[in-house]
């Protein structure tokens, strides 16, 4: 059990946590939830022992190994399948040691300890994940060097979940995902077998994957049973009680004090006047739940709406380079009042699609057609880094509105969520969803007719999601989403397109059925997945008989390896009396030779097969 008791946390002489206590079972899946800043990520470092707790103490069982994603991606020449394999390090130590160990008694041990924790199939458990975030047969066997810092962190999220620590700790792990990723991790963490505490500010993740939430409020731990929505209940429940209770408080303070008042004077009543404040100091305040509510999200809606459609594109080639397109043949139109999410993993598009929306990008072939006076207003998550730090919410919008008087500059800044000394904080200081409020009231400020939203939520709170959401259904223009958040897709979506196959198509489906779609692709073989040329040079089609090549070698060295293995083994069930003299050692070395004759085969499989793949793609 993962005890917290009586825990204060303070940090750069912040109160975060003051005196809470919880207790969370082994097996629990936890969702924490709270406004961002609240302490979350810090109530995790004190978990992890990376930090001191003022006061209280933090209780784990023994030997209980927690996990959480690492602070960098893995970078180097490592295979990416190998960068999992390598987090689970009693195998990883295990397997160095079975090549060097020469008494019987611990190659029984070793290869024991490898069978109970089921080493051999961890080649297949690791592929299994990888693929499931995103990674075709291929890309596993690459350098995590050729990736980016994005899809090597997904390499980090891959190895924590294979390694499969007792208390498995993430925070926000869908930031760097797509939707595709976002549905397969979901249903992952809904079968964790063992404890796991997400922090999250995804919906669907809080209803789907966890059996309770851990909130987080006014420095003060709650943990609620169920799911979010069943989260919300509960909580509206006891502000309702808190009230009601605060309210009768009240009465009650009011009746004493008015008998103090009343009879204080009069000596017959002064000792039940003496006892009623005594009544009333020992009537400590009942705290009720304040909602601190979330500055709403509003776009300015554009001055004239245009005739419709307000983008056709026919038949359009699009990429970064002529002779390998991202995309091809792709025909649409987008209309004045036109909700549509972008579906579609990471690397098949989807950024090029908006690029050449947005006008960021022009046609290699085929037409676009763009309504006279078209305004498009474009957000990306890597824009946040193009704010100046050094200027305020004030200096941004200052410079969109020229020499208008400072009343009028600063109602604007208010308008977009930084009203009084708000609006002169550096951006320096301003926490990841004040930036991407910022930059969403700065993107829209001259009444877009369509707004472009490329992962609009990630540093967002989930209230503030919902008045994003809220935002859009109001705003009277188009819009186009790219977005992992199933909430807000549900929210505000009415038209899905999917971008793979290197084109675009309608699909006339619901999410629900997207999800089942992507779950049984992902849970089966995994197959190549394209990217775009400006993520990853095109590679002629020697490259796929040297991922072979590369395979071939690799069975070739488990088939050695465990060839050495069960040499050693029949060496040891060799000596003459080990059957008499010690039975549990022989019956060991007798499993573990089993065992091992059984990776044997499955390399020599392997083997073959990769074999027989080279000498096609050779002939």
């Amino acid at each position: 059990m993962l005890a917290i008791t009586d825990l204060s946390i303070r940090l750069a002489g912040r109160l975060l946590i003051d005196q809470s206590s919880v207790q969370i079972t082994p097996g629990s899946r936890v969702g924490m939830v709270g406004r961002n800043g609240t302490g979350k990520s810090t109530l995790f470092k004190v978990i992890r022992g990376e930090l001191a707790a003022e006061h209280g103490t933090v209780t784990l069982p023994p030997r209980w190994r927690v996990g959480s994603l690492a602070q960098e991606a893995p970078n180097g020449p490592e295979s990416l399948i190998s960068v999992v394999l390598k987090a689970d390090l009693e195998r990883d130590a295990l397997l160095h040691e079975a090549e060097s160990a020469t008494d019987p008694h611990r190659i029984a041990e070793i290869q024991t300890r490898l069978v109970d924790i089921d080493a051999h199939s961890a080649p297949s458990r690791a592929a299994a994940i990888l693929s499931g975030l995103g990674f075709s047969a291929a890309d596993q066997l690459r350098p995590c060097a050729e990736f980016s810092g994005g899809w090597r962190m997904r390499v980090a999220l891959a190895a924590t979940l294979f390694a499969a620590p007792d208390l498995l700790l993430l925070d926000e792990p869908t930031n760097y995902l797509d939707l595709e990723g976002t549905l397969w991790l979901e249903d992952h963490l809904a079968h964790y077998p063992r404890t796991v505490i997400v922090i999250s500010h995804d919906r669907d993740l809080l209803e789907s994957s966890v059996d309770q939430i851990l909130h987080l409020e006014r420095g003060k731990l709650t943990l609620y049973k169920g799911t979010y929505s069943s989260f919300e209940e509960q909580r509206a429940a006891r502000e309702l009680l808190d009230a009601k209770a605060v309210k009768r408080q009240e009465a009650e303070r009011a009746r004493l004090q008015a008998f103090v008042d009343r009879f204080k004077a009069k000596a017959s009543k002064a000792r039940q006047a003496q006892s009623r404040v005594k009544m009333l100091e020992r009537l400590k305040p009942i705290t009720a739940l304040v909602t601190e509510d979330v500055r709403e999200i509003t776009f300015p809606a554009p001055e004239k709406i245009l005739s419709p459609p307000i983008i056709a594109v026919d038949n359009a080639s699009v990429g970064y380079d002529p002779a390998t397109p991202v995309l091809n043949r792709v025909t649409l139109r987008i209309d004045n009042d036109d909700r549509i999410a972008l579906l579609g993993a990471n690397g098949n598009g989807k950024s090029t699609l908006v690029k050449l929306l947005a006008g960021r990008l022009a046609p290699f072939s085929g037409k676009v057609t763009r309504a006279d006076k078209l305004s498009i207003a474009y957000f990306a998550q890597h824009q946040l880094d193009e704010l100046n730090e050094d200027g305020s919410a004030y200096d941004h919008v200052r410079k969109l509105m020229g020499d208008a008087p400072e009343a009028k500059v600063r109602a604007r800044a208010g308008a977009i969520g930084f009203s009084g000394k708000a609006a002169d904080t550096k951006v320096a200081k301003l926490s990841g969803g004040e930036k991407a409020r910022l930059l969403l009231g700065l993107a829209t400020f001259f009444g877009p007719n369509m707004i472009i939203l490329d992962e609009p939520t990630n540093h967002l709170d989930i209230d503030s999601r919902a008045a994003l959401a809220e935002a859009i259904n109001e705003f009277p223009g188009a819009v186009i989403m790219v977005s992992h958040d199933r909430y807000l897709i549900e929210a505000c979506a009415d038209r899905l397109w999917i971008v793979a196959d290197r084109t675009v198509t309608n699909y006339d489906g619901d999410l629900d059925e997207y999800r089942r779609l992507i779950l049984s692709a992902r849970n089966a073989e995994p197959a190549p997945r394209e990217r775009s040329a400006a993520e990853k040079p095109q590679r002629p089609k020697s490259d796929n008989r040297g991922s072979l090549k590369k395979r071939i070698a690799e069975a070739e060295a488990e088939i050695a390896r465990v060839s050495e293995i069960i040499t050693k083994i029949d060496t040891a069930l060799a000596l003459p009396d080990i059957f008499t003299r010690d039975p549990k050692q022989a019956a060991q070395l007798s499993k573990a030779r089993a065992n091992a004759a059984d990776a044997l085969a499955r390399a020599e499989e392997q083997w073959l097969e990769a074999s027989a793949q080279f000498d096609a793609a050779a002939g």
